[in-house]
C-alpha cells in the first residue's frame, strides 16, 4: 500500500454529541465523508479511526472499514498516527470526519507533492479568501507561504497585514493533511509548542520544530462547512438537498 486515508471519528463532542452518526438525508455524516473520500484517485485504502463501537457498527453497515482506537487521544492527529502505525504504508492522509462534502480531488492535490518529492514530510491546502469578513474571523485560519510554496506561518489573525490594499491577498488554510508515515509518527511524539498553544493551531508544532509544510492552492470546488453545532448540521442538510449534491 502506498497511500492510506484515515478519517478520525470521535463520538463524544461537547457541542454535538455523537456527531459522526448525525443523519444527513438518511445517511450518517461519517458515510458522506467516507464515500466522498473513496473517490480519490490516489488513495489505496480508507479507514475510519473510531473511539466508539457505535461508529464502528455504522461504518460496517454501509460497507466501510473502521478500526477502534484509544479514547484517550488529545487530537485527531494522534488517532491517525495510531492507525498508521499498524500499516505498511508510505503516505498517510488525515481527513476531517466532520466535513461531509469533502472534495476527493483535494486529497489528490496534497498527495501528489509527496509522491513527486520524497524530501517533503507534510502537505496541506489553501484557497483564496474572497469574503472580507473572513479576514477578521478567528475561526478562519490564514496561511502565508514562501516563494516555493512552503508555509511560513499559520494564524487566526490577518496575515499578511494589508498595509498596501492593492497588493493584499489572503489565503484560508484547509485542514486536510498528508504526511509520510515516518514523519507522522515522529510528529505525534513531539511535545506541544508555545505558538501552537497560543494560537490553538496544531500545525504550528511542525514549523516550530523546523520542518516544512508544502501548501497547495486548491483548484477544486470547496464547501467550507465543518459540522460542530446543530446549526451547522441544519445547513448541511439543506446543502445535501440541493440539486448539485443529489447528482453527486
Amino acid at each position: 500500500m502506498n497511500v492510506l486515508g484515515v478519517i478520525p471519528a470521535r463520538y463524544q463532542s461537547t457541542r454535538l454529541p455523537g456527531k459522526p452518526l448525525a443523519d444527513i438525508l438518511g445517511r450518517p455524516m461519517i458515510q458522506w465523508v467516507y464515500e466522498n473520500v473513496s473517490r480519490s484517485a490516489l488513495l489505496d485504502e480508507v479507514i475510519v479511526a473510531a473511539d466508539d463501537d457505535r461508529v464502528i457498527a455504522a461504518v460496517e453497515r454501509f460497507g466501510g472499514d473502521a478500526v477502534m482506537t484509544s479514547r484517550d487521544h488529545a487530537t485527531g492527529t494522534d488517532r491517525v498516527a495510531e492507525v498508521a502505525g499498524r500499516y505498511d504504508v508510505r503516505i498517510v492522509v488525515n481527513i476531517q470526519g466532520d466535513e461531509p462534502f469533502v472534495n476527493p480531488g483535494m486529497i489528490d492535490e496534497i498527495v501528489q507533492p509527496l509522491l513527486e518529492d520524497e524530501s517533503i514530510p507534510m502537505s496541506t491546502l489553501m484557497h483564496g479568501i474572497e469574503d472580507r469578513e473572513d479576514l477578521h474571523n478567528p475561526n478562519v485560519v490564514k496561511v502565508v507561504n514562501d516563494a516555493r510554496g512552503f508555509a511560513l506561518y499559520f494564524s487566526r489573525s490577518i496575515i499578511p497585514f494589508p498595509r498596501h490594499e492593492n497588493l493584499h491577498r489572503a489565503y484560508e488554510h484547509i485542514g486536510i493533511y498528508a504526511y509520510t508515515k515516518d514523519f507522522l509518527l515522529r510528529y505525534a511524539k513531539m511535545s506541544p509548542t508555545l505558538l501552537e498553544k497560543t494560537e490553538s493551531l496544531e500545525q504550528l508544532r511542525v514549523l516550530e520544530n523546523g520542518f516544512r509544510i508544502r501548501v497547495v492552492q486548491t483548484e477544486q470546488d470547496y464547501i467550507p462547512l465543518s459540522i460542530d453545532t446543530k446549526e451547522d448540521l441544519k445547513r448541511a442538510r439543506e446543502l445535501a438537498q440541493s440539486t448539485d449534491m443529489q447528482e453527486e
